[in-house]
């Protein structure tokens, strides 16, 4: 028997990368307008944990944080919400989990992600509705755009094929839809992601690749701005960086370029599907967009890595001078090939080495960063400050949220601010990572 069309109270964590951020919203729109977003166990009739299964720090984080939401449900003395695991994890482990957790009431995996809607709302005695729009989390600011699911490179110490499958795209139709609904929400920033965003549409043929995608998406009425994340090297072509140069506005400048180490004997232990010297696609960027602000990850202690390896990498982000910069030691995973390998470095060692990279990055940050002191630039405003009246939090061009730094910005008299604004602010002061702005 089903249920009224009441409202129906969630709580959602969603862990991990952005994509997993479009799955909880596209399934969270799809239960309908009648969702009711709650902060608490006890207030929720669903509650949602969307996991990570990438590496061992994210596994432990998502197990952990299912474990805290079963201990909150035995405390209830009424009836307890509807537990929902979904994503990386539960595709990854999902019978040894089912076992361990049996107070999970609903596994999602992400090879069910069409039918996620219908497996909750039947959970919940609810008929599902998938073609209502993504109920958004990320505020008024900006909204990601996931182009693709999976990943057909064989990187030996990525489980993402294993968990997510192969590439599949979908259809430039599909998306440039997704696109105008976004921002005709008001949304002014839209953030491309995918696990390889440059190898979009390889799936589906030549009418669909990523250069025809942003075709449609540049022009939609409302756009502001145009960010591109997970670029690998390969698919930065001169084709490619030419369109980007020639459309200009809204496209921004700002290259997310996971690159993971510039060695050439690391890079092709790896199996990283790019040429072997990451300086190329460097200069490559830099020839089409002076102005590029780089953004890239690294991982070290990757087996075999030696100590001429990581100087080597040293040297390369000292003359490289990247913007933005995350570093992880290398984790290794059951049934990835890395994992099988001779030469593991030991963990103090790895520890050691992130920490001398991000030393590095952090000067390279903070004079980078006091360059634009006495600039005006454009700031997005997302949030008021919880700590200082009249300080907003905000970011700039080449500042993308949750990974990089923001610009804390403040009001002349007479002038307002409020989130999803784009205000011209003049930077009066720098830190390492962030910038003190008035607007």
């Amino acid at each position: 028997m089903k249920v009224s069309a009441d409202n129906i109270r969630v709580m959602t964590v969603s862990l991990g990368c952005p994509k997993n951020r479009v799955d909880t919203e596209r399934l969270l729109g799809a239960l309908g307008p009648g969702v009711e977003p709650v902060d608490e166990v006890a207030a929720a009739r669903l509650v949602l944990i969307n996991t990570c299964g990438f590496i061992e720090p994210a596994i432990e984080e998502s197990v952990s944080t299912i474990l805290d939401a079963v201990a909150d449900m035995e405390e209830l003395d009424g009836q307890r919400p509807v537990l929902a695991v979904a994503g990386c994890l539960v595709s990854r482990f999902g019978r040894d989990l089912v076992a361990e957790m049996p107070e999970v009431d609903l596994w999602l995996s992400t090879d069910e992600l069409d039918q996620w809607p219908a497996m909750v709302r039947e959970a919940l005695g609810r008929e599902a509705d998938p073609d209502l729009p993504r109920s958004l989390s990320t505020g008024p600011g900006y909204a990601y755009l996931k182009i693709s699911e999976g990943c057909s490179h064989d990187c030996r110490f990525c489980t993402i094929p294993s968990i997510r499958g192969p590439l599949k795209s979908w259809p430039v139709d599909y998306l440039a839809a997704e696109a105008k609904a976004l921002v005709g929400q008001g949304v002014p920033e839209l953030i491309v992601v995918g696990q390889d965003s440059t190898h979009y549409g390889a799936d589906l043929g030549p009418e669909n690749d990523l250069q025809q995608l942003l075709a449609r998406i540049l022009p939609v009425p409302g756009l502001e701005w145009l960010r591109l994340m997970y670029l690998y090297p390969a698919g930065l072509t001169r084709t490619l960086l030419s369109f980007l140069r020639d459309a200009g506005k809204p496209f921004l400048p700002y290259f997310d370029i996971p690159l993971q180490h510039a060695h050439p004997e690391v890079l092709s232990s790896m199996g990283r599907p790019f040429a072997r010297n990451p300086e190329k696609v460097v200069e490559r960027v830099r020839e089409f967009f002076p102005e590029a602000a780089l953004r890239t990850t690294f991982i070290v202690g990757y087996p075999g890595e030696t100590d001429e390896h990581f100087q080597c990498l040293m040297d390369f982000v000292r003359a490289t001078r990247f913007h933005h910069l995350g570093v992880f030691p290398y984790w290794p995973e059951d049934g990835t090939p890395a994992a099988a390998m001779d030469n593991q470095v030991p963990d103090a060692v790895k520890l050691e080495r992130r920490d001398a990279l991000m030393e590095l990055q952090a000067e390279i940050s903070g004079e980078i960063m006091a360059g634009y002191v006495g600039e005006t630039l454009p700031v997005l405003v997302e949030e008021p400050s919880p700590e200082w009246p009249g300080l907003f939090v905000g970011r700039t061009w080449f500042q993308a949220p949750e990974v990089d730094g923001v610009t804390y910005v403040s009001a002349q008299p007479g002038t307002e601010l409020a989130p999803g604004m784009i205000v011209e602010a003049e930077v009066e002061d720098a830190k390492t990572y962030d910038l003190v702005a008035l607007a």
